[in-house]
């Protein structure tokens, strides 16, 4: 939750709702979702949320978020599956922001036994920016 003001203005940005549909969050309602997130799973825990704030290593600006969610008894090769998402402030896409953050996350969810690269490519708006972070992360 300490992370919602600073993320207010990262997620401001219309263009980041094109293909997602829906609008910028409040400084409220972005704190409420961050509450509902650090519980860290659904009600029913058949799901756990993973979320990273990403910052620029210089300035120490936050620029964007990484997530997966991942799918209790939902398994390829009897590894746990996740979904993956990220969000980059526009200002710093096209930067390789991205890409150096999901792969980070795919190393870290492969250290922990859950395939992150199974499922997120399915759910990813098919653009020029977006396939190029999968091409690039995919381990």
């Amino acid at each position: 939750m300490n992370h919602a003001p600073s993320m207010v203005s990262v997620l401001a940005h219309p263009s980041l709702y094109v293909f997602t549909g829906g609008e910028a969050p409040s400084l409220d309602e972005l704190q409420e979702r961050y509450a509902r997130q650090t519980v860290g799973h659904s009600a029913d825990e058949s799901q756990w949320w993973l979320n990273w704030i990403l910052r620029h290593t210089a300035t120490n600006e936050s620029i964007g978020f990484v997530q997966a969610t991942v799918q209790s008894g939902q398994s390829v090769q009897s590894r746990l599956v996740a979904d993956i998402a990220w969000v980059i402030s526009p200002a710093w896409q096209c930067k390789g922001c991205a890409s150096e953050a999901t792969t980070a996350m795919i190393e870290w969810l492969t250290l922990h036994e859950v395939d992150g690269e199974t499922r997120w490519v399915e759910h990813a708006p098919r653009t020029p920016a977006t396939l190029s972070v999968v091409e690039k992360s995919v381990l």
